[in-house]
């Protein structure tokens, strides 16, 4: 199957019971003995290959799926929504012999977060040879998500998931990557996070956390200072959305974006000109377009059903501007986008219309939201409706 972006990693099926509109604090509804009426189960795949590869699929552009499950009942029933997009979209995928697959129970209502309960199942014997060479071939972006959830790729450092990368930059490919937050009671959350962005980033061409996650692994202690009061997103603020994209850049990326959920996405590209042009010629991008840039590109107004895969579809609609070529300032715009018609459906895909659809809605003159983090010393950029940061083009936004 021809496919222009690969998405490979970690792959789950979904349950996600439908709560009640009453359901502010699941603490109060899930206690012992207790029974709480719900309404109908949506079953669907989850994880980055399905929720990015097929929102992909979606928005119409190639994509191959390259993950792993096991031969039971929640396996076939993956491989079983794939073929239903496309029959070729599960040819990528394996199946392992005798191990339980990955399912996911996810609690989401308008009202709360999202709590997720995870069984991991064959995600975590993935490994960089479970993608051949040959399977490579042709595609321009390789997008890795969850190797935090994936126990072959985050021991160690992160030595098996720098070979991989290694040898996915090697075929020519534009190397791009998202996380998920390490449960801090399991092997992963004694994992030394920021040796392993130290390691992998110099392979990493595209880096897509979400600001939670971004501070997380760049700074766990004032991480947890922050977790104390509360939400971390209200905190947020211009300074440290500089100082974590920074130091990702630091380590090695070429394009940080942090997802910042109803305030939008943060971008920051490195203000090395080498390492930005050799990305942008791998995609036939402007390098001076995408070189030493810090833009914030609010959420668009949305039907809230459901909050579940919007970054992972934000990520596909990034992807895709990176594809068709656009400018930083169209292809953030394009992320929060499809971001926001994700959260439109209450499971993780089947919100997100064809590219050609979300951009006449951008264009029809969609209501964004409004930007209440502090950000001392931005700009709002008019024109192309989003916020220009200090260290944009060296700060010369100003001027400019």
């Amino acid at each position: 199957m021809k496919a222009d972006i690969i998405v490979a990693g970690h792959v789950c099926l979904d349950v996600i019971p439908t709560l009640p509109e009453t359901c502010r604090d699941l603490t109060t509804w899930l206690v012992p003995g207790g029974l709480v009426n719900v309404g109908p189960m949506t079953i669907s795949t989850g994880g980055a290959v399905s929720n990015t590869g097929l929102a992909l699929h979606r928005l119409g552009v190639p994509v191959r799926l390259m993950g792993k499950v096991g031969d039971d009942t929640f396996g076939r029933a993956t491989l079983d929504v794939f073929r239903s997009y496309d029959p070729a979209l599960a040819t990528g995928m394996l199946v392992a012999a005798g191990e339980s697959s990955s399912y996911t129970l996810i609690f989401s209502s308008p009202n709360i977060d999202r709590t997720f309960l995870h069984y991991p199942g064959p995600n975590d014997t993935f490994c960089a040879a479970d993608v051949p060479d040959e399977a490579l071939a042709g595609a321009h972006i390789f997008h890795f998500g969850y190797p935090t959830l994936m126990r072959s790729f985050y021991r160690d450092e992160g030595q098996e998931f720098e070979t991989l990368l290694r040898r996915v930059k090697a075929h020519g490919l534009v190397t791009s990557l998202d996380v998920s937050r390490p449960d801090p009671h399991a092997e992963a959350g004694k994992v030394n996070w920021a040796a392993w962005l130290a390691r992998v980033l110099p392979q990493v061409d595209v880096f897509l956390p979400s600001v939670e996650e971004g501070l997380l692994m760049v700074d766990p202690a004032r991480y947890a200072a922050l977790e104390e009061n509360g939400d971390i997103l209200p905190q947020v603020d211009g300074d440290l959305l500089s100082n974590v994209a920074g130091q990702l850049v630091e380590w090695g990326a070429a394009v940080v974006g942090l997802k910042l959920g109803s305030q939008g996405i943060y971008l920051r590209t490195t203000p090395d000109a080498a390492r930005m042009a050799a990305v942008a010629e791998r995609l036939s991008l402007k390098p001076r377009a995408w070189t030493n840039r810090e833009l914030l590109a609010p959420a668009f107004s949305a039907n809230l059903v459901g909050t579940t895969g919007a970054g992972d579809c934000a990520i596909a609609g990034f992807l895709t501007g990176l594809l068709n070529r656009l400018s930083p300032e169209a292809a953030l715009t394009g992320a929060v986008a499809v971001g926001a018609c994700n959260v439109e459906a209450a499971d993780a895909v089947s919100g997100v219309p064809s590219w050609e659809a979300v951009q006449r809605r951008i264009k029809a003159g969609w209501t964004q939201l409004p930007v209440t983090l502090k950000l001392p010393g931005w700009g709002w950029d008019v024109g192309q409706k989003l916020w220009l940061g200090p260290q944009d083009h060296g700060g010369q936004w100003a001027s400019g």
